[in-house]
């Protein structure tokens, strides 16, 4: 027997008022999280092609994108640097004088309430654009029963406890470990304890699919692959269960955060994490999401500010506390203007 018309549900969206009243989800400057790239140099403001209104900033120019996120209200950024130099291990991420823990002084001096997180992964310092350390036949670390270009687990895991180290005491408040190499949450914990950062957060990225949505970040990072392939390391992304498990284990090794990426092609997948881990969660709406919005926008197919927001809403619904995204800026300064 039909309720109409007893329930008319339209009553609750009759007007601006009552929608902004009984709103479920709600998006606010404090969820977002800056992507930012950084890389030697001074006054430099280099647009990325593929990600517009994106640049690779230099640590100068960067201080003062951080001082306007922090005017509009967004409260951290994650840094990803681009090196003066590249070798096969990678060695500028666990340098003291390194890009990255340049722009981590220089932020942590300017903005002291800016919360930086760094991206812990080796793909934008090394040559071959892998997460760490690879299968070579000329290596020193070259394992004869794996094939070359194959990601190193083990081996691995001791520069990302360095370079951890190193970020921490550059003034880092969040480590981001993100090359889904095993057991790299209980590596890192184990060096920050160890080192005397028992305090700072991880945030995992403890889903990451090996996904066609990071185009662009490629060419912003400067981090192509060079022979061998990421899906050995990334999970697959039609699997569910599997990155359920990857997330399990990362929080059996104490991880603090959890994060999935990309955002928006995998919203089932933060949900069920939301749906069975208590623990705070962040997802990555990924260069592919930014690019996509911008070029449709940019032909006038789309509303940009509307679909951004959109968007972002929709992450924060299915689970997301936080999000990662190229839009905050923007996000944050429409949020404001609302």
């Amino acid at each position: 027997m039909s309720t109409y018309p007893l329930m008319r549900p339209r009553r609750l969206r009759q007007n601006a008022t009552i929608r902004r009243m009984v709103r479920e989800t709600h998006l606010t400057p404090d969820n977002l999280i800056a992507g930012l790239f950084v890389r030697h140099g001074e006054q430099i403001h280099q647009p990325i092609a593929s990600m517009p209104g994106q640049a690779q900033m230099s640590v100068d120019v960067l201080v003062r994108e951080a001082e306007t996120l922090a005017e509009l209200g967004v409260p951290a950024v994650l840094l990803f640097g681009i090196p003066q130099h590249k070798d096969a291990v990678g060695s500028e991420n666990y340098n003291p004088h390194g890009i990255v823990p340049e722009a981590i002084r220089a932020i942590k001096a300017a903005v002291p309430h800016m919360l930086v997180i760094t991206d812990m992964c080796f793909c934008e310092y090394t040559t071959h654009g892998h997460c760490g350390i690879i299968n070579a036949i000329d290596s020193p670390y070259h394992t004869p029963h794996l094939p070359d270009g194959y990601l190193l687990n083990d081996e691995t895991l001791t520069l990302l406890a360095q370079a951890s180290v190193v970020h921490a005491q550059a003034g880092a408040d969040i480590i981001a470990p993100s090359g889904m190499i095993d057991g790299m949450v209980l590596t890192i914990r184990h060096a920050l304890d160890q080192a005397g950062f028992a305090h700072l957060p991880i945030m995992s990225y403890a889903a990451k699919f090996a996904s066609s949505f990071y185009g662009p970040f490629r060419d912003a990072a400067e981090s192509s692959v060079q022979g061998g392939d990421r899906r050995n390391a990334q999970i697959d992304p039609p699997n569910s269960r599997e990155a359920l498990k990857e997330v399990a284990l990362d929080v059996q090794e104490g991880a603090d955060i959890l994060m999935v990426k990309p955002a928006m092609p995998y919203l089932d997948i933060l949900t069920r994490m939301r749906d069975t881990f208590n623990l705070p969660l962040a997802a990555y709406q990924v260069s592919g999401e930014y690019s996509m919005i911008k070029a449709a926008a940019a032909n006038g197919w789309l509303d940009e500010r509307a679909v951004v927001l959109e968007s972002l809403a929709a992450i924060r619904r299915a689970g997301a506390d936080m999000i990662i995204t190229y839009f905050a800026k923007d996000a944050a300064r429409w949020l404001q203007e609302k």
